[in-house]
């Protein structure tokens, strides 16, 4: 069964361009699920890669946004960079598909998507409405 992600507005921290690219994140979970249903073969595979690849641009270039954010209201980016180093090294060496196949890479990158999604949510809402970001 594979991982359909659904956007609750729940999710939302606030800022236009954070909540875009959560979206963007879990769109792409989306597609990589799409992929796995088109079934088994050379082409499949191949375009599930790309979006998995693609998963992974979207997730540094939100990774990025996020430190400059948290930066600049005086969040403790330790805390941040490990969260980046624990999605590089699970995309790296652990939900790959020469561990599993892509069905449960899917469930796995989508699962952690959204445990980032809310669990950025508290300290990225704090941070924005001008309160303390520590969690």
């Amino acid at each position: 069964m594979l991982n359909r992600l659904i956007w609750d507005p729940g999710f939302s921290v606030g800022h236009d361009v954070i909540d875009a690219q959560h979206q963007s994140l879990l769109n792409q979970c989306n597609l990589l699920a799409d992929h796995c249903a088109c079934g088994d073969g050379e082409e499949s595979d191949r375009n599930f890669d790309q979006a998995l690849d693609r998963l992974k641009a979207i997730a540094r270039e939100h990774f990025a946004t996020e430190a400059m954010l948290l930066a600049g209201g005086g969040a403790a980016p330790e805390d941040h960079q490990d969260e980046c180093d624990e999605f590089e090294y699970l995309v790296g060496e652990v939900a790959t598909t020469e561990n599993f196949d892509r069905p449960e890479v899917q469930r796995f990158l989508g699962l952690w998507c959204v445990g980032h999604i809310t669990g950025s949510a508290g300290e990225l809402c704090a941070l924005l409405a001008g309160g303390s970001a520590s969690a």
